[in-house]
């Protein structure tokens, strides 16, 4: 059997093990693997070759790693609980300092507590979440500055009035 059938076989098989896994394992090994092949058609010393697969292999995995790691974090979708973190609902029902109360967020009621009272209607956002209760703390209600109201000029029409003569 000529090396670059052998190489060819090894490219195959360890292209079934990453298409049968989840996880990147075995990619770098495949793509060197396939420099291997490659270099048995230049020469027939299988050492060589062998050198090439494996330091081909832990060079393509050294230096992709950290970047298809870095790909794949961005990806990741937060669950309910932690996209709640950071939104903003309204009391439903009054929290006492360290006693639960109830808030509404992202359309769903929670059980509710904060380190200072709440009142009613207040706008909370939602800083952790301790067990199922939320934590929350009120958001600070800025007053708007009211623009002075312009007035619209009346615009004065003076209409002449011709009287015909008969």
């Amino acid at each position: 059997m000529e090396y670059w059938a052998m190489w060819l076989v090894v490219v195959l098989l360890l292209a079934i093990i990453e298409f049968s896994t989840v996880n990147l394992v075995s990619i770098w090994f495949v793509a060197s693997g396939f420099i291997a092949m490659l270099t048995s058609l230049l020469t027939d010393n299988f050492y060589l070759q062998f050198a090439v697969f494996v330091i081909g292999g832990i060079i393509l995995l050294l230096l992709t790693k950290p970047i298809i790691k870095k790909k794949c974090a961005e990806r990741e979708i937060k669950l309910n609980l932690e996209r709640i973190i950071g939104m903003e609902g309204v009391v439903t029902s009054e929290i006492a300092k360290n006693k639960i109360g109830e808030v509404k967020v992202d359309g769903k009621l929670w059980s509710a507590i904060s380190h200072s009272k709440i009142p009613v209607d207040a706008t909370i956002k939602a800083t952790a979440i301790d067990g199922v209760k939320l934590v929350v703390e009120k958001v600070k209600e800025t007053t708007p500055k009211t623009p002075k109201k312009k007035t619209a000029k009346k615009k004065t029409t003076t209409k002449k009035v011709v009287k015909k003569e008969s």
